[in-house]
């Protein structure tokens, strides 16, 4: 059987599992990690849960407008760009804090380059379709 699920519906589904997924890793940084991670690495952490929590619920506001929108397919690729960076951005940087392995780094910025280019894109979705 197909995936039957809406745009609107699969960015609330990945948006809303993000959002617990963040908590619970703040949570988990918080308690379990505490005496584990050096102070710039808790700091690190934190930044990745930060983040990931915001972009998370930045998805669940792409799933109400997708539903809105006259053109969908435009809050979708803005929908597509925040998650890729939650991945890449947060992800590199949980890696980074529990491994310390500096290479990570590399990669953090292409998350944020996501995060960047899903907000404009976002912003570019509200602007009138002129091309014919």
């Amino acid at each position: 059987m197909r995936n039957s699920l809406n745009p609107g519906a699969r960015f609330l589904f990945w948006g809303a599992l993000n959002a617990g997924l963040a908590v619970m890793l703040g949570a988990f940084g918080k308690h379990a990690l505490k005496s584990m991670l050096s102070e710039p690495m808790m700091e690190t952490w934190r930044t990745a849960a930060y983040y990931h929590l915001t972009h998370a619920l930045a998805l669940v506001l792409v799933a109400v407008i997708v539903e809105r929108s006259s053109r969908p397919d435009r809050v979708a690729v803005a929908g597509w760009l925040l998650l890729t960076g939650m991945l890449l951005f947060s992800g590199s940087l949980y890696l980074l804090a529990l491994t310390g392995f500096r290479p990570l780094g590399i990669v953090t910025p292409l998350g944020g380059g996501c995060f960047l280019f899903g907000w404009f894109w976002l912003a570019r979705s509200a602007m009138p379709n002129t091309a014919s």
